[in-house]
């Protein structure tokens, strides 16, 4: 049986060794750019779906949650609705009737449409902040 053995250069041993041990520091980065891409998308969505005829509290109460590795060892970046809203109501419940209507009230779609449209653009914002980060080892 024929057998192959094949040296990796030292640079790149050491890169990914350094890859390895700056993970923490640059995953989080990679997926907040994403997560921006995203912000940016429902933000525009939401604005178009609302169309002058809201406070703006809702607007302003979406935002970007830093990323956080969760319990299973998974990295996640959410784009949500910070609490509580003034007068008691929750911004997740008027986002929610908002995305899938209610009895009286059309449905007026704002996220599912942003996350199909900002999907490549935060593929590619992210593989953008993936290279500057290996790029900086």
């Amino acid at each position: 049986m024929a057998r192959a053995e094949y040296k990796l250069p030292d640079d790149f041993l050491n890169a990914i060794a350094k890859l390895e041990q700056r993970s923490d520091e640059i995953i989080p980065r990679v997926l907040e750019a994403g997560g921006q891409v995203v912000l940016d998308q429902v933000r525009s969505n939401l604005h178009g779906v609302l169309s002058g005829k809201s406070t703006g509290e809702l607007e302003g109460a979406l935002g970007l949650a830093p990323a956080r590795l969760d319990r299973n060892g998974n990295w996640n970046a959410k784009v949500g609705f910070s609490e509580p809203r003034k007068g008691g109501e929750s911004n997740a419940k008027i986002a929610n009737i908002l995305e899938f209507g209610k009895h009286n009230q059309p449905a007026r779609p704002f996220l599912k449409r942003a996350k199909v449209t900002a999907r490549g653009p935060a593929i590619e914002a992210m593989r953008r902040a993936l290279e500057k980060g290996v790029d900086r080892l």
